[in-house]
């Protein structure tokens, strides 16, 4: 789990992902400029305020930040729990790290309410996420329009797409099943 003083390699990932997969949809003045300083500010709030309907869970390798999911949960009356990020350091993608932040997201909902859903939004032009959900049980159900960033539409060029994944059953997520490295290994 994250602790406050990882908001500011948490802030990086993030705003790294962002850079690297939203451009088009969020402004090039916005990503450029202001992403590390909007999310350090955010991520140093919600890791100081520790909120028992949220959990932040890090993956770490050579003692540095490689991945981390943060999800909120009984987020929505109808979908369940919100992941609201899951990033992967770009040159570790294709390693399993988000694989498995996504089955201990799914394991600390279970945890929490076992009859709970699980959904997260995805930028329509994110299709490599779009096909990492849909390979891991996610269902898209619903088209919406991106919300901008800190509630300032100058962040977004026009108005940009995303989609709602969601997944019923959690269980088919969860680590109960050892997960192994492309060498076979736990």
């Amino acid at each position: 789990m994250a602790v406050p003083e990882d908001a500011p390699a948490v802030a990086g990932l993030h705003a790294d992902s962002w850079q690297r997969h939203y451009r088009g949809a969020y402004a090039d003045a916005f990503l450029d400029g202001e992403p590390d300083g909007f999310l350090t500010g955010r991520w140093t709030e919600r890791l100081a305020a520790a909120s028992p309907r949220a959990r932040t869970i890090v993956a770490e390798y050579d003692g540095g930040l490689v991945g981390l999911a943060h999800v909120e949960l009984d987020a929505d009356p109808t979908w369940g729990a919100l992941v609201d990020n899951l990033h992967v350091r770009s040159p570790l993608k294709r390693q399993g790290i988000g694989t498995r932040l996504l089955a201990l997201t799914a394991q600390a909902v279970l945890d929490s309410a076992p009859s709970s859903g699980l959904y997260l939004w995805v930028l329509e032009q994110n299709s490599a996420a779009q096909q990492f959900y849909g390979t891991r049980g996610g269902t898209c159900v619903e088209r919406s329009t991106v919300p901008p960033p800190g509630g300032d539409p100058s962040r977004l060029n026009g108005s940009p797409a995303c989609f709602r994944y969601a997944w019923r059953d959690l269980t088919a997520l969860s680590p109960a099943r050892p997960l192994v490295d492309n060498n076979g290994r736990p």
